[in-house]
Formats: structure tokens, C-alpha cells, sequence
């Protein structure tokens, strides 16, 4: 890479997606059948371009950052095209134009369109002034992001805290643990009893699981793990600060001050997201609009308006220097929103073939996470999803394993219940085993690092969660899977 100029590097992984473009439009073109994608006629070429956006964007912000930020709209299009050009070159046009239609308005709308909600609201909201650093603050404070990242999501809750975390902390010589566990807590654990908390869990809300599904069947699990890590890092905390203590404290750079919310507006306009989700799994007046083969039904259309509706009104009423001292930006929304729509691209003929079980080219995935006797095997779920989610894109990953255990939401709520508790606790627990697991992990590391903490590096990273993560996540199989 060394002897490649900056152009060069940025053109040649282009080139070659470009290269596998004209290629799948050359090959010859698997069958389908006439009312759809016949999952069990696809070649596992088709999942390239899944699996190639997946690992670039586990790659790109740690092995290549500059070429990332500036070109990631142009993987992401080049990859989208891998499908799309292939798709309408091999299949009739109405059937093409309606797998497409159905991902765009059924799936990826309301899914970016809640994630733009969240995100608008929770960086309206601002914490002001500094807490007295103790374990007993820090302790407090993550247990309450834990609880706030279900609610704000894992995203909302990890920008309101942080910045007040890390004052309250910016007298100490050892302060990246309380980054990490932070990570580990709120950015992830967090997350996980509602489909507000986490991407892959309003996902599954969107296929049919109930909205309090995940709090009823997960709660457990979720307080089990959260205990387990939240007492490590008290204990972790308290050893630190005697050695700070041995040491001397450095001068307060933010003495403390008393905590103010500013942006309190905000908390309205969430219960109104919240009531609008509520409306949409409740309400069915029966009515439905038909766009390019897509059914859209009245009540989602009138839940994913109120997103935008929230969203506008709070960067209406929210004042501009509250969310310029949360350090908000749109860039990160933005590139979200490039990304998963060449994800939800890339993703149908997985959903496809995985649709085709035993008879699809994921026969053998199928078996490894099947018991001799036919039945799912909940703990290889939940060390499968979450072992992806730990490199991949959790939301992504989460979507191929509840395809790959049948994709019925109904049945996995309820004779298949354990099978749904591992896919979901594994993609969002184990998002946190590495910086890339998850979204908010690699925002939070940015915020410590520009505020002078010294965050350990992406491998150190995973020392600490391979100490401390991985020995609750076996606790965990045993206890529950």
C-alpha cells in the first residue's frame, strides 16, 4: 500500500467492485421464479456484495480512515450495483422493480427514519455542569445510561452521557476504563429491551415481533450481564482510584457544578416517537396504498410521518447552542442512511436463499445451528449472531439469523422463544466486543480521545473485552441457552 499514491489507493478497491460488476452481468443468470426470488436457484455469488459492504465498513474506519470518510458514498454504490444491475438483467422487470420496492419503502424507510428521530432528538438534549468524581458517581451514571439506552436508544443515550462522564472524570490519571465500560454498558448491553434501544431490535419489530417482546423475554438476561460487568467495573474503579490517590490528583480542569438539562422538550417529542410506534402495532384500520408492488399500510405511513414531523420539531424548538455544546452534527446520520441503503440492497437475495433453508446454498449454516433432533440450537444462535455483530454490523447480521431461524415472527415469539432471546441478546451484547461492533462505539472512542483521554487501541480494546466481556457472555449460555 506503501508504493500506491492516495488516488490510486482510493480507486482500486472501486475498480475491482466495478470489475465483479461486469462480471456477475456477464456469467450466466440463476433461475427465479415468476413471484419472486427462488432463494434455492441462487449461486452463493450473490451474497459477495453483502458480505464486501459488511467488511468494509469494519474496515474502513480503522485500516483506511481518509480514503473511508471521503469515498464511502462510492462503495456503498458500487457494491448496491453488484444486485441491482444483475437483478434487472436476469429477472422481468415487475418482479426486480417489487423485491426492491418492498426492501426501500417496507424496510429501510421506516428503519432510517426512526434511527433519524432518535438521533435529532437525543442531541437536542444536553447535559450541563460536573459531577464530584467518585466510584459511586461513575457507578450511578453508567447504570443510568444502561437504563436510558433503551429507551433513547443506544446512540441517544451514549451522546447525552458522555461528555458529563468524562468531566466528572477528567481529574484522574486512569480514566479509560470508565470510557470502555461505558462502551460496553451503554453504547451496547443497554440497548437490548426494547426495539428503540438497538437497529436489529426495531428490525425485528418491523418483521412482526411485538414492541415489548424483548423486555418481557430479555429482561433477565440483560440485568444478569449488565450486574455482572456493571460490579467488574466498580471493583476495576475503586482499585483505580486508590492508586490515583497514591499518586496525587491532577488540577480539576471542570470543578464541579451542579447538573442541568437543557433541550427538556426533547423528552416530549420521544414519547411522542414511542406513542407513534405503540399506534402502529395497534392500530389497523385496514387501509393500504400499493407502490411499485409494495403494500404500505396506513398506520406505518402515519407512524414513519410522525418521525419526521419529531425530528423537524426538534431542531425547531431545541436552541442551536445546546446541541453545538452536544457537539451534534448530521454527519453521522448521513452516512448511516448511505450505508444501510446499499446494505438493504445488498441484502435480498441473502434473504433469498436463507428463505430457501435446507435447500438453499445456506444449507450448511442451517446445520450448524441445529440440534441433531431437528430443533434450533439457542446458544449456537446466540455465539453466531454475536460473533458477527462483534466485526459486522449488528442490525444486518441480526436480520439474516431470525431469516435463518425461520423468519416467522410468530412462531419465535413463541415455541421458538429462546431461539429469538439468543439472536437478539447476541447481536446486541456482542456489539460491544469491539470498537466496530457497534455505531455508537467507535462515536464514543472519538469523543474521549478530542477530550485527552487515552483510549487503548482497537486490539487493546479487545483485551479488555475479551477479559471481561466474553467470561459473562459464556456465564450467560449456561445460565439462559
Amino acid at each position: 500500500m506503501t508504493g500506491l499514491s492516495y488516488a490510486a489507493r482510493c480507486r482500486a478497491p472501486i475498480l475491482l467492485a466495478a470489475t465483479l460488476a461486469l462480471i456477475a452481468l456477464i456469467v450466466p443468470a440463476p433461475a427465479f421464479a415468476a413471484e419472486g426470488l427462488d432463494g434455492g436457484e441462487l449461486s452463493m455469488l450473490w451474497a459477495l456484495p453483502f458480505v464486501g459492504i459488511l467488511l468494509c465498513i469494519a474496515t474502513g474506519p480503522v485500516f483506511y480512515p481518509h480514503v473511508w470518510e471521503h469515498h464511502f458514498g462510492k462503495f456503498t454504490a458500487v457494491w448496491a450495483a453488484l444486485i441491482v444491475l444483475p437483478l434487472f438483467a436476469s429477472i422481468d422487470l415487475h418482479t426486480a422493480t417489487t423485491a426492491l420496492a418492498h426492501t426501500a419503502l417496507l424496510e429501510y424507510m421506516p428503519f432510517i427514519l426512526l434511527l433519524l428521530a432518535l438521533f435529532t432528538i437525543a442531541g437536542g438534549i444536553y447535559v450541563e455542569g460536573n459531577l464530584h468524581n467518585s466510584v459511586f458517581t461513575n457507578t450511578v451514571l453508567l447504570a443510568v445510561g444502561t437504563v436510558l439506552a433503551s429507551i433513547v436508544g443506544t446512540t441517544g443515550a451514549a451522546m447525552i452521557l458522555i461528555r458529563p462522564l468524562i468531566r466528572a472524570n477528567d481529574d484522574r490519571r486512569r480514566n479509560a476504563h470508565v470510557v470502555v465500560f461505558f462502551i460496553f454498558l451503554v453504547a451496547n448491553i443497554g440497548g437490548s429491551l426494547s426495539p428503540l434501544g438497538d437497529p436489529p431490535l426495531f428490525i425485528g419489530f418491523l418483521k412482526g415481533v411485538d414492541f415489548f417482546w424483548t423486555t418481557q423475554h430479555l429482561w433477565l438476561e440483560t440485568l444478569t450481564v449488565a450486574a455482572i460487568v456493571l460490579a467488574v467495573f466498580t471493583a476495576i474503579d475503586l482499585y483505580c482510584h486508590r492508586l490515583d490517590r497514591v499518586h496525587g490528583y491532577p488540577k480539576d480542569p471542570t470543578p464541579d457544578s451542579p447538573l442541568k438539562i437543557h433541550g427538556k422538550i426533547n423528552f416530549i417529542l420521544l414519547a411522542v416517537v414511542i406513542a407513534a410506534i405503540l399506534m402502529s402495532a395497534r392500530w389497523k384500520p385496514g387501509i393500504s396504498f400499493t407502490i411499485a408492488g409494495a403494500e404500505l399500510q396506513l398506520q406505518d405511513l402515519l407512524r414513519d410521518a410522525i418521525f419526521v414531523i419529531s425530528a423537524m420539531a426538534s431542531v425547531a424548538l431545541t436552541p442551536k447552542k445546546d446541541r453545538d455544546a452536544n457537539g451534534f452534527s448530521w454527519g453521522p446520520i448521513q452516512e448511516v442512511a448511505i450505508l444501510f441503503a446499499g446494505i438493504f440492497i445488498c441484502i435480498v437475495p441473502v434473504m433469498a436463499m436463507l428463505q430457501a433453508g435446507t435447500h438453499g446454498p445456506f444449507a450448511p449454516l442451517l446445520a450448524l445451528v441445529t440440534n441433531p433432533d431437528g430443533s434450533n440450537n439457542a446458544a449456537a444462535y446466540f455465539w453466531l449472531s454475536g460473533g458477527l455483530s462483534s466485526f459486522l454490523d449488528n442490525a444486518p447480521t441480526y436480520l439474516v439469523f431470525f431469516q435463518l431461524a425461520g423468519g416467522d415472527p410468530q412462531v419465535l415469539m413463541t415455541v421458538q422463544a429462546a431461539t429469538l432471546a439468543a439472536i437478539s441478546s447476541g447481536a446486541v451484547f456482542m456489539g460491544a466486543n469491539t470498537y466496530i461492533g457497534n455505531a455508537p462505539n467507535f462515536m464514543v472512542y472519538a469523543i474521549a480521545r478530542q477530550a485527552g483521554v487515552k483510549m487503548p487501541s482497537f486490539f487493546g480494546y479487545m483485551v479488555w473485552s475479551g477479559l471481561v466481556l466474553i467470561p459473562t457472555f459464556i456465564l450467560a449460555t449456561f445460565l439462559f441457552f
